[in-house]
């Protein structure tokens, strides 16, 4: 009977959707387990063969897990806000939210046809008002909150107000960026505009100017794992520094508790290490300089190598450093260099990696030698744990010494090693002959001694940006009555419908698309949206026109799956204590430093108000490996325009040309480009000049992570189509380890599809569906026994790729045994469901069970009853072997000994002789001397 999957796999993914197969009640009784993937973006090319990986490895280990009678769930949803969508709709002319429902209505059809056991029920989408109502309500909580150092948790900022109506901040100990002090008398006197401007010093949700990722061609600021070499990842347009008024979270309040959170959790060693470089925690001191002019002023700069100090020749002042705000920047900049500077500050257009800068007229003292240290502008230096002032010491900084170079500043050596220990300083002659450390400790204590310095410990991690000039995100529930932010508690807070025309992105302007919404404003009185010319500035005031990035839907969607339908809360308290976090989640190492970490800081803060119990989200992460395939690349002189064969390219004059992706598709046998298909594909392309080698134009391929900006994606659709779904999920996982890049190859496909038609007819005699009811034979049974065991260690191990050849040795065993019995083909039915699914509901099926192959328990392992419990030991005299004697595989030595010396059998070869020595060997041999 021939194997037909089309039919088959249609047949069986209708009747898990109509059956609701993998929607299960869940039992509270149960032990649970929590399987989570890392949600898609539906994007409008839909799935390519790399994405699958994580959900097919999930669902075997969810099928693994719900055999053995496990509470499982394994959701699904959508990460549907977000940059993407919204250009995408740009170029289509398709509204972002009719264009989100048909990219998630083809991304649920090509999912559906893997087979996976998603349970749809549970479905979500960030952009669902049902759902964001809550990521709005969590920002509420955000901004009505403070980070109390003292019991190193979130507390209401009520608390907070409290205590400064009696106290001022003075007993405060909070983690906060306002320094001065205040009593209860002069924070009553103050204005309500200047109470909020101190407060928002405190809140974790909180409005400042920061110096963001503006990149001018989206339109919007960008993360910086957005962010690839001054690059936007998407589209690869410049991205440049910028000071906005943004909001942000205050998640550098939360660095050491997401630092210790680390030793609590199961994750990768590289993901541990990403995490930690990213937090950064560092013990040093942070060294004074005054300025010149007004030694009040004080520059603080943190550094871990004080003897540096003898080397510092120039001081950088970032793009992003708040003395670069507009009502402190006359404490900085010298009268006479106050236009020039604004002038350098308005060109933000300057790229990073040119060196670039402006002098400020102005000079710091050097704490110890007094001499004047000269102050610049750039942002050409940067420095993780200096965002407002950077020292340089040219001589032993790469990117010091090319400023140093270009603008004339001395280079002073601080320090030449001789050995591997000594230091030698030019500049300070007592530091001659002390090693590093001991220097350490010596200017530590002088700077400290001296009131120059004090002890500090740094992290890296700052503040995240939470704005988004974007009209396809969450809006951000507050309005401004006389500029001071006010909540909006009256929920879910919708985006206005804008025409397209309206979203349309101006490359010169910095304002969101909510800027020019005609019903955009708040009603305070009635509590609704109304017309934006409306607006008083009494009863009706501006909104917040930014909108939330696209990780706020995704720090905590995986509370939502637990109980997806809950209208009057984001979360049950019942149903959280059940399954409290996540136990296994698989997704990819480039989320790293951006979702993981804003998801672990999301956590500990709803569990600060005791909305959860657990401090970490998931107890054991699984980085999937890349999908490598070739890319095309194509090249085009940067001058002239023109685009040229990669036959004919001078490799040694290739840094004249840029290399681009061009869509793999569209290339011929050996490497050939179709140009007519590619002009057409892209309108820059289409009058462009190519330069042919006998009239063909080839490309360069290289092997690349499969990725949609790539152009190198290959849709799995075909493979659906040629071999079927099963055998695309077989596929996937032979390619080697989970966690392991691998190389895709369709030429080996074919392998995988014809063992499943092996497998298939194995179970058809001569067309006819044929099975043994006879019992099995102890051999039959030893086989079945021993792959069930290697099965579940590999499943255990998360070894996925290992069960296939399994399977492969099985069958042939089979085979070559002429094995058909029930009680053989019954159990490797079930574990090969894991792995092909449709396939084996349908043998299942022609077994005669009547429920899915999906409820069916993991087979027993009875191998131990199944060996015999004695062993027949040969013994040998003086190393000759004379008969066989046998004894229980569990008897002891000293019991074995005991028999063995009144055994008539021994006795009489013995010769009433006492032996000299009796060796056991346990279930292997016994040799007496004599």
């Amino acid at each position: 009977m021939e194997y037909n999957f089309n039919k088959i796999e249609k047949k069986w993914q209708i009747y898990w959707k109509k059956k609701k197969i993998f929607n299960k009640k869940i039992l509270y009784k149960k032990k649970k387990y929590y399987i989570l993937n890392m949600f898609p973006y539906p994007s409008g090319e839909g799935l390519h063969v790399g994405h699958p990986i994580g959900y097919i490895a999930s669902d075997i280990y969810a099928r693994y897990k719900n055999s053995q009678g496990e509470n499982v769930i394994n959701p699904i949803g959508f990460d549907s806000f977000g940059l993407p969508t919204e250009q995408y709709s740009i170029q289509t002319g398709i509204h972002p939210n009719i264009m989100t429902k048909i990219n998630i209505k083809r991304y649920k059809i090509q999912l559906l046809r893997l087979g996976i056991s998603f349970d749809w029920d549970r479905e979500l989408n960030t952009s669902d008002s049902t759902y964001f109502k809550w990521t709005q309500w969590m920002f509420i909580k955000m901004f009505n909150s403070w980070y109390d150092k003292k019991l190193e948790k979130a507390r209401s900022i009520k608390i907070l107000i409290n205590e400064f109506n009696f106290n001022g901040n003075r007993n405060i100990n909070a983690f906060s960026t306002f320094k001065k002090r205040f009593s209860a008398d002069e924070w009553k006197k103050k204005k309500n505009f200047e109470k909020e401007k101190i407060l928002q010093n405190y809140r974790i949700a909180f409005l400042s100017k920061r110096s963001v990722n503006w990149c001018p061609k989206l339109g919007t600021v960008l993360a910086n794992d957005e962010i690839k070499e001054n690059l936007s990842k998407r589209g690869g347009y410049p991205v440049y520094k910028k000071r906005m008024l943004q909001w942000s979270l205050r998640i550098s309040a939360y660095s050491e508790r997401l630092l210790n959170g680390l030793n609590k959790v199961n994750y990768p060693d590289n993901l541990k290490k990403s995490q930690k470089s990213w937090i950064g925690k560092e013990s040093g001191i942070k060294i004074f300089f005054s300025l010149e002019k007004n030694e009040k002023i004080k520059l603080e700069i943190f550094t871990i190598k004080p003897y540096m100090l003898f080397g510092v020749t120039f001081i950088i002042i970032p793009l992003g450093s708040y003395f670069l705000e507009r009502k402190k920047i006359t404490n900085i900049v010298d009268k006479q260099y106050i236009n020039d500077v604004k002038k350098y500050l308005l060109n933000f257009s300057l790229k990073e990696k040119e060196i670039s800068g402006i002098f400020t007229g102005n000079y710091v003292l050097h704490p110890l030698t007094k001499k004047k240290i000269p102050v610049y502008i750039s942002s050409f230096i940067k420095d993780d744990y200096n965002l407002n002032s950077i020292m340089c010491v040219p001589a032993h900084e790469i990117k010091s010494y090319k400023f140093a170079k270009k603008f004339g500043i001395k280079i002073l050596e601080v320090l030449s090693i001789k050995s591997s220990e000594k230091i030698f300083c030019i500049n300070s002659s007592f530091l001659n002959g002390l090693n590093l450390k001991n220097s350490f400790f010596f200017i530590k204590k002088i700077l400290l001694n001296k009131n120059f310095g004090k002890k500090s410990i740094s992290f890296k991690l700052k503040d995240a940006v939470f704005s988004r000039q974007r009209y396809w995100g969450e809006p951000i529930p507050i309005y401004y009555e006389n500029n001071i932010p006010k909540t909006i508690n009256k929920l879910p807070l919708l985006l206005p419908y804008m025409d397209l025309p309206y979203m349309d992105i101006s490359h010169n302007e910095i304002n969101s698309p909510l800027t020019r919404a005609k019903f955009w404003a708040w009603d305070k009185k009635n509590k609704k949206i109304v017309y934006t010319n409306l607006i008083n500035k009494k009863t009706i005031f501006p909104l917040e026109t930014n909108t939330m990035p696209s990780w706020a839907g995704s720090s905590w969607y995986y509370f939502r799956y637990m109980d997806p339908k809950n209208k009057n809360f984001f979360l049950n308290k019942r149903k959280e204590n059940y399954w409290k976090n996540v136990d296994l989640y698989v997704g990819g190492i480039e989320h790293a430093t951006g979702h993981l970490i804003y998801a672990r800081f999301w956590h500990k803060f709803l569990k600060d108000y005791g909305l959860v119990n657990s401090e970490e989200p998931f107890k054991k992460i699984i980085n999937q490996g890349m999908i490598l395939v070739k890319s095309a690349i194509i090249y085009r002189n940067k001058k002239k325009k023109y685009y040229i064969s990669y036959s004919l390219l001078n490799l040694k004059k290739k840094n004249d040309f840029q290399k681009i992706n061009i869509d793999i598709k569209y290339i011929k046998n050996k490497n050939e480009v179709d140009i007519e298909k590619i002009k057409t594909w892209r309108s820059e392309l289409n009058n462009s000049k190519f330069i042919l080698d006998n009239g063909k134009f080839t490309c360069n391929r290289i092997l690349e992570k499969m990725s949609k900006s790539k152009y190198n994606v290959i849709n799995p659709d075909f493979i659906y189509n040629k071999y079927g779904a099963d055998t695309f999920r077989m596929y996937e996982m032979f390619l080697g380890p989970l966690e392991k890049s691998k190389i895709w190859n369709i030429k080996n496909i074919d392998g995988i599809y014809n063992f499943l038609k092996k497998f298939w007819n194995f179970f058809h005699k001569k067309g006819k569906f044929y099975v043994d009811e006879n019992y099995p034979s102890k051999e039959e049974l030893e086989i079945l026994y021993k792959t069930i065991k290697k099965i579940k260690n590999s499943l255990e191990s998360f070894s996925f790729n290992i069960p296939i050849s399994e399977f492969m040795i099985f069958l042939n065993k089979l085979i070559r045994m002429k094995c058909y019995k029930r009680q053989i083909l019954e159990p490797i039915t079930i574990l090969f469901s894991f792995y092909a699914p449709h396939i084996s509901e349908e043998i299942w099926y022609k077994l005669g069970k009547k429920k899915s192959i999906y409820f069916a328990n993991f087979p027993k392992n009875n191998l131990n009853s199944l060996l015999e419990k004695y062993f027949n030991y040969p013994v040998t005299f003086n190393g000759k072997f004379r008969f066989k004697i046998k004894f229980k595989k569990s008897e002891p030595i000293q019991k074995i000994e005991k028999k063995l010396l009144n055994n008539e059998k021994i006795i009489l070869f013995l010769k009433n002789k006492k032996p000299k020595k009796i060796f056991i060997i346990l279930n292997k041999i016994i040799n007496i001397v004599f």
